[in-house]
């Protein structure tokens, strides 16, 4: 028997308008083009909206259509064919970002590392892997690359002793070498099996960060010592070299960040504080996290927690992280290079001195390469377009004023100082900003604290005076600041429109680095008598600013400046100050005398 039950009406009914919605297919579609592309009426779409009464329409023929328009939708991508019987090719989707990392993990061959740049404790890559928290260089010529101890280290808590200094010494746990063919056996997967290779790229530019927590945690060392090195690493690895035409009056002075004189290199997409929590970097203050927010707005950061995480899931080794750029930076082997180790002990000052070896470091004499961090935080921080802008230029008379300066050692130690300060121009107005420690700890002498703000104040009163009845007529104004009981935009704009700044020695001096350069910028470090430290003359230096260190009555500068040294009342609240050599002091610097 063909059928075991009776047909029904409704079997017959729907048997019907099977056959018939067949017939109606077999209709439309009979005779095909010879190149098998699916002909589709552009009109088509409209079915569903015939006029009134037209002909034909029948609860069959709708049925018809919906079920051409169905096959339609899952035929469209081959070809499609207009009223005008022209044939119009669909283009091939943009690939995604899952297709993509799908090809590049089908591919059999790895992307070797290269070098960008280094200096000592700075090492930009290209494709740097990881793997079970190694880092691995793949490449067939290890030879070619830096000594491992001059980039990474084990990342230890730093202590000057010689255990400890040993112990900081990398081992292949930390980082390593991998040829193409031993990395392909590690991580190209199993083709027999239909596995891709086993590299998970980690997309856009990465800073690694592989230093401990104990100095991140401080507004200088993680904005005006790390920061400012990243900046200058980076935004000279991206520049060209330095021209030796006049053009160095924009070139080489220039501290504006104009994309025609050297374009912005590219985002930093991320950082890993690899030794660090989520409150190992943010300093107590606060200042620290509104300084990567404010100039580095799209910038996500990661802390050990998600390093551990990397690391956990490539634990059996058949996995790795590749990472396309990365900059990787490490305080220990900072300190193995000349120019931190035995000259400043600023880790900024081995990127800042590769760079300038390089002739990349943009406007290197007045700052020109912190620039863009410097109007970011200046932009956040609510100053007007105008107060923002550069000052005049004027342009020396031989290329070798600014080709020839400082070179070699003389230059690492120092920075780039003042040499170039008389080609800016004058600020309309003299601001003496005093950032007064008096409310916490390492504070002058109560008396002593007293009588430098009546110098200042009374200095600041002569000159207004004189400008009133004299032919020159540029203002003076007098700030003491304490930063604590102050917002921090306020603070930025504070020293932003600073002309000079003095204070004892201490972390309110790091807001030099949002000081505008010009003609007599100068930062006043006020010591406990004997003592020294490089931190703020360094820095003032490398942005093209005077510095001076005071012991109580008496002042130096470069070249003649003291040697490094923490003597006993360093740190105490009892620092002695003359305020009426201060006052002398910066009365001569602004006149031109020193």
């Amino acid at each position: 028997m063909l059928f075991r039950h009776t047909l029904t009406r409704r079997d017959a009914f729907l048997i019907l308008l099977g056959a018939s919605s067949m017939y109606i297919w077999s209709l439309l579609f009979r005779d095909p083009p010879s190149d098998q592309s699916i002909l589709i009426n552009a009109q088509f779409a409209n079915h569903n909206h015939h006029p009134a009464g037209a002909a034909g329409v029948t609860n069959q023929n709708q049925l018809a259509d919906n079920l051409l328009a169905t096959a339609e939708i899952s035929t469209l991508t081959v070809t499609q064919t207009v009223t005008d019987t022209s044939t119009i090719t669909e283009p091939e989707p943009e690939p995604t970002s899952v297709t993509e990392a799908r090809r590049q993990r089908d591919n059999r061959e790895l992307p070797h590392t290269t070098l960008i740049s280094h200096a000592p404790g700075w090492t930009l890559f290209r494709n740097l892997y990881m793997s079970n928290g190694t880092l691995f260089i793949l490449t067939e010529t290890p030879k070619t690359f830096p000594e491992i101890r001059m980039m990474t280290s084990t990342g230890l808590t730093a202590v000057n002793t010689p255990e400890n200094i040993a112990a900081r010494e990398p081992t292949e746990e930390n980082m390593d070498f991998i040829k193409p063919e031993d990395a392909l056996e590690k991580w190209g997967g199993d083709p027999d099996r239909g596995q891709t290779n086993r590299v998970w790229t980690v997309e856009g530019n990465s800073l690694l960060v592989n230093e401990p927590g104990q100095f991140l945690r401080h507004y200088y060392h993680l904005v005006a010592e790390l920061f400012f090195g990243v900046q200058a690493f980076w935004h000279g690895s991206f520049s060209q070299e330095e021209l030796t035409t006049n053009e160095h009056a924009a070139q080489q002075l220039a501290f504006s960040a104009s994309p025609s004189l050297h374009p912005a290199p590219p985002n930093i997409d991320r950082a890993i504080f690899i030794h660090s929590n989520a409150d190992g970097w943010r300093d107590d203050p606060g200042f620290n996290s509104y300084f990567l927010r404010a100039a580095f707005p799209s910038m996500t950061i990661e802390h050990e927690e998600d390093w551990a995480d990397r690391v956990k899931t490539t634990e059996g080794g058949d996995r790795v992280w590749r990472f396309p750029v990365a900059l990787l930076t490490d305080r220990s082997a900072a300190h193995r290079g000349s120019a931190c180790g035995s000259l400043t002990q600023r880790i900024a000052s081995e990127a800042w001195e590769g760079m300038r070896k390089l002739g990349q470091l943009r406007g290197r004499h007045v700052g020109g390469w912190w620039a863009p961090v410097r109007d970011a935080i200046w932009e956040f921080a609510g100053m007007a377009l105008n107060e923002r802008r550069p000052d005049e230029i004027e342009a020396p008379e031989h290329d070798i004023i600014i080709r020839g300066y400082g070179e070699g050692s003389n230059e690492i130690l120092n920075g780039v100082g003042v040499e170039a300060q008389k080609y800016l121009s004058m600020p309309e107005k003299v601001v003496i900003t005093y950032i007064s420690r008096q409310g916490t700890r390492r504070r002058l002498v109560k008396e002593d604290h007293d009588m430098l703000v009546e110098e200042l104040t009374k200095l600041v009163e002569r000159k207004n005076e004189e400008a009133r009845v004299g032919e020159k007529k540029r203002e003076w104004e007098l700030h003491v600041l304490q930063a604590e009981r102050m917002t921090k935009d306020e603070q930025v704009r504070a020293a932003a429109r600073t002309t000079i700044m003095l204070g004892v020695h201490g972390n309110g001096l790091t807001h030099l680095v949002w000081m505008k350069p010009t003609k007599v910028s100068t930062v006043i470090e006020i010591f406990y008598p004997q003592g020294f430290a490089h931190d703020y003359q360094w820095t003032s230096r490398a942005l093209g600013m005077a510095h001076y260190a005071v012991w109580n009555d008496t002042h130096f500068t470069h070249p003649n400046k003291p040697g490094v040294d923490y003597p006993e009342g360093f740190q105490g609240n009892q620092i002695p100050v003359h305020g009426p050599t201060v006052a002398k002091l910066i009365e001569d610097r602004v006149n031109g005398v020193l």
